[in-house]
């Protein structure tokens, strides 16, 4: 069963932020992780346990081409997507989300 999937505005804005910042370092490479984070929140809904669970009710998928995570919580009915941020971005950062 694919549950639906909810994106804090938070994360939002760390998928926009990293987008712009890929799109001017390169022309079209802002759309690629676009595409790779929506590929990531796809089978994030489709299997939401096969990811590990870091912190409390937490998980993390990594994106493929990129070095992002996904951080996510699995309620009954919805997936919330609290944080789009690079792996060597503070853990602290997601954790004051949650």
């Amino acid at each position: 069963m694919t549950l639906q999937l909810r994106v804090r505005p938070e994360a939002e804005q760390d998928i926009e932020g990293a987008a712009t910042w890929y799109e001017q370092q390169r022309a079209g490479l802002g759309n690629e992780f676009l595409d790779e984070v929506l590929r990531t929140l796809r089978k994030i809904s489709e299997q939401p346990a096969i990811y590990p669970q870091l912190h409390r009710d937490t998980r993390r998928a990594l994106t493929l081409r990129f070095p992002f995570g996904v951080y996510y919580r699995v309620h009954e009915e919805t997936i919330v997507v609290v944080a789009v941020m690079h792996g060597s971005r503070s853990p602290r950062r997601w954790k004051q989300r949650t």
